[in-house]
């Protein structure tokens, strides 16, 4: 497995993140289905990317295939993690552990100090994840705070 740093629009990580958001939006279906329109709005716009904002995107090679997506954008003097994904065929190897690291790595070099991101609750093995590397909760902040039990942590490098 090797990384590739990639441009946001590239193909295979358009295709990756269109693969998370059809996992995401079916775990969250029954939360979003009990919204009001001004609530789901509120929870689009704090999801929503522009990638000119993006400051790094990489994506995970195995054999030639992309199976892995994670990427970075400034958030006040850190950077925060952005679409960490494994495709479900390449799962329990490690992948995004090493993602993880990679995005650690390049935010090392760049000299920034610590990484935010955030999760939802219902992504058990994200938070296992987050919370075995290091991550720990802070409150929520910026725009997530429209979701509902919406979970951010941070990791001082």
């Amino acid at each position: 497995m090797n990384f590739e740093t990639v441009a946001w629009d590239d193909a295979r990580a358009l295709a990756l993140r269109a693969a998370m958001d059809v996992e995401t939006s079916a775990m969250y279906a029954d939360r979003s289905a009990a919204q009001t329109p001004d609530e789901q709005a509120a929870v689009d716009r704090s999801l929503a990317i522009d990638p000119a904002t993006m400051v790094h995107t990489v994506i995970a090679i195995d054999d030639g295939v992309p199976v892995g997506h994670a990427a970075l954008r400034p958030w006040n003097e850190e950077l925060e993690v952005k679409k960490v994904f494994i495709a479900a065929n390449a799962r329990g190897r490690g992948l995004s552990r090493a993602l993880m690291t990679e995005l650690e790595r390049v935010a090392g070099e760049r000299g920034i100090p610590s990484l935010v991101l955030q999760t939802g609750d219902r992504q058990l093995a994200a938070i296992a994840l987050y919370e075995s590397m290091g991550y720990r909760p802070i409150e929520v902040y910026g725009l997530y705070n429209a979701i509902p039990r919406a979970l951010c942590y941070r990791k001082n490098l």
